[in-house]
């Protein structure tokens, strides 16, 4: 259980840079460098029940797409990608107004 424990951390510290900045790509000479959040995690565990032990593990990873760096005459500059863009800030906003709500009723008491 070790060995794989130890090859799957290998394997993920390999990437690193290279799982959020994507391989550059020309389109009408344009150089466009793709930027992603990446998130992994890995778990694994044992009943420790000596020759007759069970045990499992699992892991997961999620990628989402911010933007791309784009080349331009004043050098490269982030375009933020405003579909991820929203899909965060909507629920923050939401949070943040419930939160804000509640504060505002505590002091009022």
């Amino acid at each position: 259980m070790a060995n794989l424990v130890e090859s799957v951390a290998q394997t993920v510290k390999t990437l690193g840079v290279k799982a959020a900045y994507g391989e550059p790509v020309t389109l009408d000479g344009i150089e466009i460098i793709p930027v992603a959040l990446v998130h992994f995690g890995f778990g694994a565990g044992s009943d420790g029940a000596g020759d007759e032990a069970g045990g499992g593990g699992g892991g997961g990873g999620m990628s989402v797409p911010i933007g791309a760096y784009v080349s331009g005459p004043d050098g490269p500059a982030f375009r933020p990608n405003v579909i991820a863009l929203m899909w965060v800030l909507i629920p923050l906003t939401w949070v943040g107004g419930k939160a804000l709500t509640s504060l505002v009723k505590a002091l009022k008491k």
